[in-house]
């Protein structure tokens, strides 16, 4: 081989051995390779982020909803339970008006045990929450007493209950029967 042809092979070999480093190890230098890695760790901690966020809303959204679910169960529960009372409410009238009408000819141990079943039924109401909606005496409120007739007296002011012809209840500041009454009226003057 002569010289010329020597130098031409080793040209060659340069060349095909430049040829086998793939370009992006010659394009990269090490400051470029750190640049890359760290743009990746952030692409990667910004996913990390938006997914921890994404648990989180959801955590919420299932917290709230277990809330109020939990909250329409107790709501459902507590109506449930007025309606129950608002159907015995009819039974304690009954026993309420049979005792008042002071049954003639019946036996005092029969008024006796009349009277403890109607203790045993208001006491069952009452640790239930049932209140009787004082009337008598008080002022007439459209949203505890319903009122059936005025009365013209002068005796009483006018705007107060006078008579409670059937009791009213509350359960829990819910009104479950509004208290029937009569409400004094100042007399009408005549000319």
């Amino acid at each position: 081989m002569t010289p010329k042809e020597n130098q031409s092979a080793r040209n060659a070999e340069a060349a095909a051995g430049a040829a086998a480093v793939p370009e992006t190890a010659v394009a990269e230098s090490p400051g470029a390779a750190e640049s890359q890695a760290s743009d990746q760790i952030q692409k990667l901690l910004a996913e990390k982020q938006e997914l921890m966020n994404t648990l989180i809303r959801r955590q919420a959204d299932y917290e709230n909803y277990r809330k109020r679910v939990e909250k329409e169960k107790h709501h459902e529960r507590r109506r449930g339970l007025e309606q129950l009372l608002e159907s015995l409410l009819p039974v304690l009238d009954a026993f309420d008006l049979a005792l008042a009408s002071n049954s003639r000819g019946a036996s005092p141990e029969y008024l006796k045990g009349f009277e403890l079943t109607r203790r045993q039924l208001w006491d069952v109401l009452s640790k239930e929450g049932i209140q009787r909606i004082e009337a008598v005496g008080k002022e007439f409120n459209p949203h505890l007493h319903h009122a059936l007739e005025r009365v013209e007296t002068t005796e009483h002011a006018e705007g107060t209950v006078v008579a409670e012809l059937q009791p009213g209840y509350v359960y829990h500041d819910r009104v479950l029967r509004p208290a029937m009454v009569r409400v004094a009226a100042a007399p009408e003057r005549e000319n």
